[in-house]
C-alpha cells in the first residue's frame, strides 16, 4: 500500500511517459511452510522428478526454509527509490514477483487502484532467456490482464553489458581476490558461474553468448582494476541444473570444473556468480555450501565474489536506464522468435 505523500507523487507523474516504476523478481519463501508450495508454483507444468523437487526443498530447509531474496529485493527497492529521488525522478517504486507474495499480479491490482496507466519494469536479470527475459514479459501480460489490461508495462530489457553493471562485477571480483595472498593471486582460476538452462532453450536465445561476453568484459575491468597482475585464467561454468538426467544443459557444470582446476594443481578459485543479481538460494547453497565443499575435499581454496546486490554502481544504473526512458529512448522489444521455451 502506497502512503499519502507517494499518491501526491504519483500526482506529479502526470507530464512523464511512464507513472511508476515496478521491481520484478522471481520471489521466495520466508518461512518453512512456504517452501513446497513455492516450489508447486516454480515448477508447474516442468517435467522435474519429484524427487528433485524434495531434495531442493531440503535446501531451503538447510537455511531454516526461508530465501533472502525477498528481504534482499526490498534493501534494492528502497535504493533505486532513493536513487530516482536523487536524480529528481519523481516515480512511485512498486514490486512483484513471479513465484511468490508480492505476486506481481497483486501488485499490479494495486498500481491501478493508485491510478497507475503506464509503468516501467525492471526485472532482476541481466540476460536474455526464455526464464530470464521472455518468461517475465508473459507475467507482465498477465499482471495487465489482471487489470483488464488497464496499465500498460515496458520492460527494460537485458543489460549485461552495461558499463555499470560490469563495473560492480569487476569491483566484487577484486574484492574476492583480495583475500588471497598476493604471491598467489596470479595462479588463481576465475570461475564465472551462471543458472544452467536446457540446451534447446539455450539455442534459442543469446543467454549463452551474453554469458561470455559480460565474463570477458568483467575479466578486462578486474585486469584494469589489478594492473600489476598478469592476466587471469577465467572459465563460464554453469550450476543448479534440475532437468530429467537424459535431458541436455548447458555445461561444464561447476563442479565438474572445480574437479578439472584441481586435477591441474591449481590451488585457489575464484568463483564470481555472474548470472545472478543477488545471493539467493542458488548462490547460498549451490556455490557457498555444495561448491565450496567439494572444492574442499580436492583441496582447493574456494573464495567467492560478491553478487551485484544493491552496489551503488548497479543502483546507478538503474537509475540510468530509467532516465533513458523517460527522456525517450526506445522501448526494448524481443523478436517473436527470440527466447522461447524450446
Amino acid at each position: 500500500m502506497l502512503c499519502d505523500a507517494n499518491l501526491l507523487i504519483l500526482a506529479m507523474t502526470n507530464s512523464l511517459p511512464y507513472q511508476a516504476l515496478v521491481l520484478v523478481s522471481f520471489g521466495g519463501p520466508e518461512k518453512p511452510e512456504e517452501v513446497l508450495p513455492f516450489l508447486d508454483r516454480v515448477l508447474h507444468g516442468r517435467n522435474v522428478p519429484q524427487q528433485r523437487k524434495l531434495e531442493v526443498a531440503e535446501h531451503y530447509h538447510h537455511f531454516g526454509g526461508r530465501s533472502p531474496i525477498n528481504e534482499q529485493n526490498r534493501v534494492l527497492r528502497d535504493a533505486i527509490e532513493r536513487e530516482l529521488r536523487r536524480r529528481g525522478i519523481p516515480l512511485p517504486v512498486y514490486w512483484g514477483n513471479r513465484n511468490w507474495h508480492p505476486l506481481l499480479e497483486d501488485t499490479a491490482r494495486e498500481m491501478r487502484r493508485q491510478g497507475v496507466e503506464r509503468a516501467l519494469a525492471f526485472v532482476t536479470s541481466a540476460f536474455g532467456s526464455y526464464s530470464g527475459c521472455r518468461q517475465y514479459r508473459e507475467d507482465l501480460d498477465r499482471a495487465a490482464g489482471a487489470v483488464h489490461n488497464e496499465i500498460t508495462f515496458d520492460k527494460i530489457g537485458p543489460f549485461f553489458s552495461h558499463a555499470d553493471f560490469i563495473a560492480a562485477q569487476a569491483q566484487h571480483l577484486a574484492a574476492a581476490f583480495a583475500a588471497i595472498p598476493l604471491e598467489r593471486q596470479t595462479a588463481a582460476a576465475i570461475l564465472f558461474s551462471a543458472h544452467s538452462i536446457p540446451l534447446r532453450m539455450a539455442q534459442s536465445s543469446p543467454y549463452a553468448a551474453q554469458l561470455e561476453t559480460a565474463a570477458q568484459l568483467i575479466a578486462s575491468a578486474w585486469a584494469r582494476l589489478q594492473p600489476d597482475l598478469p592476466a587471469t585464467a577465467w572459465q563460464l561454468v554453469y550450476q543448479s541444473r534440475s532437468g530429467p538426467p537424459g535431458q541436455p544443459w548447458l555445461e561444464p557444470d561447476i563442479l565438474t570444473a572445480l574437479r578439472q582446476a584441481a586435477s591441474r594443481s591449481v590451488r585457489d578459485v575464484v568463483v564470481a556468480p555472474v548470472g545472478f543479481l543477488s545471493d539467493h538460494m542458488e548462490v547460498l547453497y549451490d556455490l557457498d555450501f555444495e561448491a565450496r565443499h567439494v572444492a574442499e575435499e580436492l583441496g582447493l581454496n574456494f573464495y567467492r565474489a560478491a553478487t551485484v546486490g544493491h552496489h551503488p554502481t548497479f543502483i546507478h544504473m538503474i537509475g540510468a536506464l530509467v532516465e533513458e526512458r523517460l527522456q525517450g529512448a526506445v522501448v526494448d522489444v524481443c523478436d517473436a522468435a527470440c527466447c522461447r521455451m524450446g
